[in-house]
């Protein structure tokens, strides 16, 4: 059921306890009456409670705000060429499923905890994008907010927020230059469910990223340990492998990843071997549930990075 309905059952039931408690002190045997009225009371403030929590849970939902920056994109090949290394090393891990950048993919269904439906979108001009200015889609890059205002979730939940500016323009270059692919994905893509809001609503699950609206300019390029951590600030190795990329823990929302200070004792031709067949240098295949496929796409100079960042990271 949509979650106004369930809400609304919530509410109604808060509204039936409270009055069958109210009544329960009409009963005659005294045993009776406290154990049905400590009972209904009980189960009262529980419905009361998860009412709240869940009306809190849609007020945080549609909460979040960011203005629109003044962008707009010339489109060169350079940019292009910069963007489709990020869209095919970055951004096709959520949004390719079927076709490459098509979307469809519901990442909801890999979360720890089943909140709810996030469908990534479609992000050729066969999507929403086609009607969005270039400024609406710097926001939702960096900000997590669509065309209408809605919270993109997801968006806000990972890091693609820390891509440069620069970055950031290419890709929207990129996107621009495609072909339309794929069907219309579901829209607005993020749909918590009772549990989600209610989560939500109490805190146990994340904000999303602060909104930022400052210039965010990245280091030269080069396989060097500065712009090997540049480019893991806005992938999400961290939301699996733990903020110290020693190892996830148990309660995290991203799925449990190892640590990863056993790349110190491999050389920069394994750690993109590793990146490129999903098997590491002592066989072991790689979880599915890690896209190697799409980090392997990077360029030898930008996986050459981030191998001397993790190489010089862990005491």
């Amino acid at each position: 059921m949509p979650n106004g309905v369930w809400l609304t059952v919530l509410i109604v039931s808060s509204a039936l306890l409270i009055l069958a408690a109210i009544r329960a002190r009409r009963i005659q045997r005294t045993g009776s009456r406290i154990t049905a009225m400590t009972l209904l009371s009980l189960l009262s403030i529980s419905a009361v409670s998860a009412s709240v929590i869940a009306l809190a849970g849609i007020i945080k939902a549609n909460s979040r705000t960011a203005p629109i920056p003044n962008v707009h994109i010339i489109g060169n090949r350079e940019q292009i060429d910069r963007g489709a290394q990020i869209a095919d090393s970055f951004c096709g891990a959520c949004h390719t499923k079927t076709g490459p950048l098509t979307g469809g993919m519901d990442i909801g269904k890999d979360l720890a905890v089943p909140v709810g439906s996030f469908v990534s979108s479609n992000l050729t001009p066969a999507g929403v994008l086609s009607h969005w200015t270039d400024g609406e889609i710097f926001r939702a890059i960096r900000n997590g907010v669509d065309n209408q205002g809605r919270w993109l979730t997801i968006m806000s939940y990972t890091n693609v927020n820390h891509l440069s500016d620069a970055d950031i323009e290419a890709l929207i270059a990129y996107l621009r230059s495609r072909a339309p692919a794929g069907e219309p994905t579901v829209n607005p893509p993020d749909h918590f469910n009772l549990l989600g809001l209610m989560m939500l609503g109490a805190g146990m699950l994340p904000s999303g990223s602060p909104v930022f609206t400052g210039a965010i300019e990245a280091p030269p390029a080069g396989a060097t340990a500065e712009y090997g951590a540049y480019i893991l600030s806005f992938h999400d190795c961290r939301a699996c492998h733990g903020e110290k990329l020693t190892g996830g823990v148990q309660g995290q929302f991203a799925p449990i990843g190892p640590g990863l200070q056993m790349v110190r004792t491999w050389r920069p031709e394994e750690f993109i071997a590793t990146l490129r067949t999903g098997k590491d240098p002592a066989g072991r295949q790689l979880s599915e549930v890690m896209p190697w496929r799409t980090f392997g796409r990077m360029s030898d100079q930008d996986l050459t990075a981030i191998y001397e960042y993790l190489a010089h990271s862990f005491n």
